[in-house]
């Protein structure tokens, strides 16, 4: 059972939502690409009932009949997709799993997901279940929501399975299942690129600012009788008195404008206005969601002023990750105004780097 021939190798990528912040469990759309960074993950099957799983020179194991509370840290996410399948009635075997990945912790880019969905995939190849992408998203979100505790929607999974070279994946959540569509994207041929400025602040879904906005969003769309806020109208807004619920519904439907927006524009090619409408998102979520952070508002800013077409913050906030849309030939002047705007700080130096629509999760050997 420790032959090299048994093992299977998955490239999974990490996500980049481009605009559609927060509507994911809010009913509403969002329109985000797979990466061409992500996570390698090399699995092969043990003999018996063993997890073994290692990364970054750590390693983690526990039994196939793991459950909610047995394991915390980073191994929970693996061991919560363990769980999540042998719930769903999936056979589950012992495995050996190695991970090794080319994001930056915490930046946004949906690590997470990208690692759950990478278990799952790879559990699925092994045990022969023969499941479609969509049904293991929901699996590696049940992972998230149930045993690690982070209220997470799911698009970062379905944008990580779904994902395709040249595309975006407009994700409908308003469905069930949710539907999921490819676009063509294509602003390299405009001579633009995609830079992601990860600003080196610690982002975490399961950390309470995520939590309080999912809780707040429930209870804007309680007060106004509907299961979803993207259900609603703008008439709405007059209809809401607690003020911080109207600024959370405002952001939720004004965001979902925002996301037919930029398609529309993307496939028009129009990518001066799509920039618009990324800076425009970003300060919906700086000042009706609330999600930003000071770092995150200066990459946003300074981007802009180096001549970014447009410039948001992207991933649940509270920290993570920037984009920008940017020609070309002015990309590396606008990421070093970025530095040198840290610097000033006296911040953590970002990591700015172009990052490119790629494919899903698929095996590599």
């Amino acid at each position: 059972m420790n032959g090299a021939e048994q093992v299977q190798q998955w490239s999974v990528p990490g996500r980049v939502n481009l605009v559609g912040e927060h509507l994911d469990y809010n009913g509403g759309a969002s329109l985000p690409i797979a990466i061409d960074k992500g996570f390698t993950v090399k699995v092969r099957p043990r003999p018996d009932e063993t997890v073994n799983v290692w990364s970054a020179g750590q390693k983690a194991s526990f039994p196939v009949g793991v459950q909610p509370g047995d394991v915390d840290g980073w191994a929970a996410y693996v061991a919560g997709t363990v769980w999540a399948a042998r719930e769903a009635g999936h056979r589950v075997g012992g495995v050996d799993l190695v991970l090794d990945s080319d994001l930056p912790s915490g930046a946004g880019l949906s690590s997470s997901a990208a690692l759950t969905c990478g278990v799952a995939v790879s559990l699925d190849s092994l045990g022969g279940w023969q499941q479609g992408p969509t049904d293991l998203a929901v699996l590696a979100r049940r992972a998230e929501n149930d045993f690690v505790g982070a209220p997470t929607g799911l698009m970062d999974q379905l944008a990580v399975m779904h994902g395709r070279r040249g595309h975006a994946v407009r994700v409908d959540a308003a469905t069930e299942p949710p539907s999921v569509e490819v676009v063509p994207i294509d602003w390299e041929s405009a001579g633009l690129v995609l830079a992601v400025i990860a600003t080196g602040v610690n982002h975490s879904h399961a950390d309470g600012g995520y939590a309080d906005r999912h809780a707040e969003s429930r209870r804007a769309a309680e007060a106004l009788g509907v299961e979803h806020l993207a259900q609603v109208g703008l008439d709405a807004l007059v209809t809401l008195e607690d003020e911080t619920l109207k600024a959370r519904t405002r952001h939720v439907l004004t965001e979902n404008a925002r996301v037919k927006a930029f398609v529309r524009a993307a496939a028009d090619g129009s990518w001066a206005q799509a920039g618009t409408i990324l800076t425009a998102s970003h300060a919906s979520l700086r000042d009706d969601y609330q999600v930003s952070a000071a770092e995150l508002d200066v990459a946003v800013d300074t981007a802009l002023e180096a001549g970014a077409l447009g410039a948001r913050m992207t991933g649940g906030g509270f920290g993570g990750s920037a984009i920008a849309l940017v020609e070309r030939d002015r990309a590396a002047d606008m990421a070093q105004a970025v530095e040198a705007a840290f610097e000033h700080m006296s911040w953590k130096k970002p990591q700015v780097f172009p990052v490119s629509p790629a494919d899903g999760a698929r095996r590599t050997a």
